[in-house]
């Protein structure tokens, strides 16, 4: 997973992960993230804010960034500026 991405932001505390943004992008129109996740002993301390920022000041401006929300984390990606689409589909993985 980590090898066929082209983006790969991750946060770190006395040595341990504890944060991660992986994601493909063309770098000229979409910039999709397929994960994020911080460790929940670290949740509440802007790591998630921090790790979209830091793709943010990655990507130019006129990259969308898209994601399909876990359903645990839908109401936090409205408080981090994101909008819900509702012209998205999906065909979801069978294995």
């Amino acid at each position: 997973m980590f090898a066929e991405s082209n983006l790969v932001i991750s946060a770190w505390a006395s040595g341990a992960l504890v944060g991660v943004w992986r994601a493909l992008t063309d770098d000229s129109y979409c910039c999709y993230l397929s994960d994020l996740a911080v460790d929940q002993a670290f949740h509440k301390h802007g790591i998630g804010s921090e790790l979209i920022r830091q793709v943010q000041s990655t990507v130019v401006e006129a990259v969308s960034l898209i994601l399909i929300s876990a359903p645990g984390a839908m109401s936090y990606y409205p408080s981090e500026g994101f909008a819900k689409a509702e012209n998205a589909f999906v065909i979801r993985r069978t294995k």
